[in-house]
């Protein structure tokens, strides 16, 4: 069986391809340097209240950055489409866009719907607004459908654990040897130093980074906003002593911390166990005090949220600290048991996450507790945390999507950096990071094994990014 190019029956769209990205990097060069000359350039009022500015170079350049960028776009779509229907006959490309089917599908049906029904969806279909929005939400929800859809293997082509003989190292587009019958035949992006399918390992990677990030920085946000609400509330001694705290923890170099909370010395004194202890009540707590202090006049419908909510949160946080053989295994009602080594990285990334998270959410409750409708309710002889839960926290919600996508970026990049230095989840794990690692130990000689899944980090955290962007411009429409 023949090795698979890159392009295959599609290589003749190459050079166009090639000479529109030159243009394109031209134009933007030229945006960039007319941008610098221009800048504080006069501006000229039109008829019509509209301004331009004198000659305006700078507009012509945009408009080049535009136009080619368009032009790179389409070219893309056509590679996908023409992959699409071509297959492996397009070479790499189609045959990975064909493996995607799933994802394109899903992408195609969600924005559809979106884009339809967008004036009914509130801040998330005013993202449809923004064209920036729109690229960073696509760039993330590809992910998201590539990990869901690769935990259900529907995109991978191999066990992405799975060894093949004489596959180590070989370039993308090998076929591979003795294939048996239903066994997909080449390596799309090549195989690793251990003849692992990197292709599959990117894909498993998408899932890997998907069922922990999101996660850990939710728990992060539940720390900041239960400690952050009352330190910029009530202030004084509370908030010094939280601040404190809070500093001091910044204050920690977070690689240093992450070493001294995986060495084998603390993991056996529980310390991170224990740390789950305190950090996994959280979102208990938050849930507890949001549903009483709503319904606290009304006992029936208190009691009954509270036993709908904290039932199924408490057996979940239960298994969730306890584990067997370990310092804290008493509880007989264990669903799951995660990995000692996933409960380390988990704790520490929620540890260090939180600090910044309460500063944030501090601050704007200072801000926020000296409006009217906060003394308003006041006069009605609301309770604190009412106002705090019910008033302050959903009048600063836009900044905190915000920050929770930003976050998210940076947790999948700390992930990432983890799995890079061994600190991060079991060594045979297709983490983005162990996979990245496990690739630059030959990054001379072979790019291939490390280069995809740090496309796909990179890609993932521009994605989250730009989306963070978006909601912030039409947040601030609001």
């Amino acid at each position: 069986m023949d090795p698979l190019t890159w392009t295959g029956a599609l290589a003749f769209l190459n050079p166009i391809y090639q000479i529109t990205l030159v243009l394109l990097v031209a134009a933007l060069a030229i945006w960039i340097i007319t941008s610098v000359i221009s800048a504080g350039t006069r501006q000229v009022a039109n008829a019509d209240g509209s301004f331009t500015l004198a000659g305006n170079p700078q507009a012509m350049a945009n408009l080049g950055v535009k136009l080619t960028f368009l032009v790179v776009a389409i070219l893309s779509l056509a590679y996908l489409l023409l992959g699409l229907i071509l297959g492996t006959n397009a070479g790499i490309v189609g045959a990975m866009s064909r493996q995607m089917l799933p994802t394109w599908t899903a992408l195609v049906v969600l924005f559809a719907l979106s884009i339809t029904f967008k004036r009914r969806l509130g801040l998330y279909g005013k993202l449809f607004d923004s064209p920036i929005g729109m690229i960073g939400f696509g760039l993330v929800m590809f992910w998201v459908f590539t990990g869901i859809f690769g935990a259900m293997d529907l995109i991978a082509t191999h066990d992405p654990l799975g060894q093949a003989s004489g596959m180590k190292n070989k370039v993308p587009g090998t076929p591979l040897r003795g294939a048996e019958e239903g066994e997909y035949a080449w390596y799309l992006l090549g195989g690793d130093n251990l003849a692992r399918d990197v292709f599959s390992r990117m894909v498993k990677g998408a899932w890997e980074v998907l069922k922990y990030a999101p996660l850990a920085t939710l728990f992060a946000f539940m720390v900041g906003i239960t400690l952050g609400l009352p330190a910029g509330y009530y202030g004084g001694r509370l908030d010094t002593l939280l601040s404190f705290l809070a500093n001091l923890i910044l204050a920690f170099p977070v690689i240093l911390l992450f070493y001294l909370l995986v060495t084998p010395e603390i993991v056996a004194t529980g310390l991170p166990q224990f740390m789950a202890v305190v950090l996994f009540a959280f979102p208990m707590v938050f849930c507890g005090v949001l549903i009483h202090s709503r319904f606290r006049t009304q006992p029936g419908k208190d009691y009954m949220w509270l036993a709908i909510v904290l039932v199924p949160i408490f057996l979940l946080y239960m298994s969730l600290i306890n584990e067997n053989g370990s310092k804290i295994d008493f509880w007989p009602l264990d669903f799951f048991d995660i990995p000692g080594g996933v409960l380390v990285v988990f704790v520490s990334v929620v540890f260090v996450n939180s600090p910044t998270v309460f500063r944030i959410v501090r601050g704007l409750a200072m801000d926020i507790k000296t409006r009217d409708y906060v003394a308003a309710a006041q006069t009605r002889g609301e309770r604190a945390w009412y106002i705090m839960l019910w008033e302050i926290l959903p009048n600063v919600r836009g900044p905190l999507i915000v920050d929770f996508c930003l976050r998210i970026g940076y947790t999948t990049i700390l992930l990432g950096t983890l799995g890079f230095f061994g600190l991060g989840l079991p060594p045979e794990s297709p983490d983005w990071g162990s996979t990245i690692n496990d690739g630059r130990k030959l990054l001379s000689i072979y790019l291939h094994p490390a280069l995809p899944p740090a496309v796909a980090l990179m890609s993932l955290v521009l994605g989250l990014n730009l989306l963070a962007d978006g909601l912030r411009e039409e947040s601030l429409k609001d």
